[in-house]
């Protein structure tokens, strides 16, 4: 178990920063409406990336990515045999009801996992330490954002994110910010201006919540408490642990399934960890290469 770590921003060199701000997803209330991901898209000037579906479910974009900051995930399980499945009209027009000619006992259950995933906002943000312009930076409020009249378009901090979530946008000069890492911002200027937002402003279920992450984790207890006392023994927290391999998550998710089923990492480590290490062995081993050479050298001279 490591120790929490110290408020993001105050850490950057933020001094009497105010309380750091993010999200709490709850899946479990998610209708898979794509309100979030067309809100953002409009807000922040998100060029559009595909209205294909992708053959494997509804979704129409697949994954987070440069001109995607918000993804909502489709995932149809299906599940056991249902005893008496009773035909539900959709008020869609067609000759009959479904399953009203089947045998109700063939219909299979199922249900919909729907997720909206978002850049996490670490607290620990490998793709801001691996950044050599200063392109990306932490802001006042804990977030993490890009720069992209700084960003020079190298892309060490795609492969630096544990969870695949920044990308370069791809495009000819007609595109904006073309060849430039892109993310979600947290919409950083409509919280410095004291808004909401736009995905969780947009959010009609309220499975999009914003606020302060030290009262987003109280939340997601309370509901995670609820849920298991409804018996939905399977439900989760995800990010929302201060100790795990980024040092917490500005952005947290109720689960109701394994991350991998969302496309979530199950233990995720900020991949610059181990970089000072790396550094101080690396500097040892130079110097013994020095010393070395230095040795062989004195010893032709005698």
């Amino acid at each position: 178990m490591t120790t929490s770590l110290p408020d993001p921003a105050v850490r950057s060199g933020w001094s009497d920063p105010p309380a750091r701000k993010g999200f709490f997803t709850d899946t479990s209330i998610c209708i898979g409406c794509k309100a979030c991901e067309v809100a953002c898209k409009e807000w922040n000037g998100v060029p559009e990336d595909g209205l294909n579906l992708l053959g494997s479910s509804y979704d129409n974009t697949g994954a987070l990515g440069a001109s995607t900051w918000r993804h909502v995930a489709f995932i149809e399980q299906p599940g056991r045999k249902a005893s008496a499945a009773p035909a539900v009209d959709l008020g869609m027009p067609s000759f009959d009801l479904p399953g009203q000619q089947a045998d109700p006992g063939d219909a299979t259950d199922f249900r919909w996992l729907m997720s909206s995933d978002v850049c996490k906002h670490c607290t620990s943000a490998a793709c801001l330490d691996v950044c050599p312009t200063g392109s990306l930076f932490r802001t006042e409020f804990g977030t993490v954002v890009v720069q992209e009249d700084i960003c020079n378009g190298c892309g060490y901090c795609v492969p630096a994110c544990p969870y695949g979530v920044i990308d370069r946008r791809i495009g000819d000069k007609t595109v904006k910010n073309a060849n430039v890492a892109q993310k979600c911002t947290l919409c950083y200027d409509r919280i410095g201006d004291g808004q909401t937002p736009a995905c969780a402003q947009a959010c009609p279920t309220q499975s999009i919540q914003f606020g302060d992450v030290d009262e987003l984790r109280e939340r997601a207890a309370t509901r995670l408490a609820s849920l298991h006392a409804d018996g939905v023994t399977e439900a989760r927290l995800y990010g929302e642990d201060p100790d795990d391999g980024v040092g917490g998550a500005g952005a947290m998710f109720l689960l109701l399934d394994e991350p991998e089923v969302y496309g979530l990492p199950p233990d995720p480590i900020v991949t610059t960890r181990d970089l000072p290490d790396m550094w101080r062995r690396a500097a040892m081993a130079a110097g013994a290469l020095l010393a070395g050479a230095a040795m062989s050298f004195l010893g032709r001279r005698r």
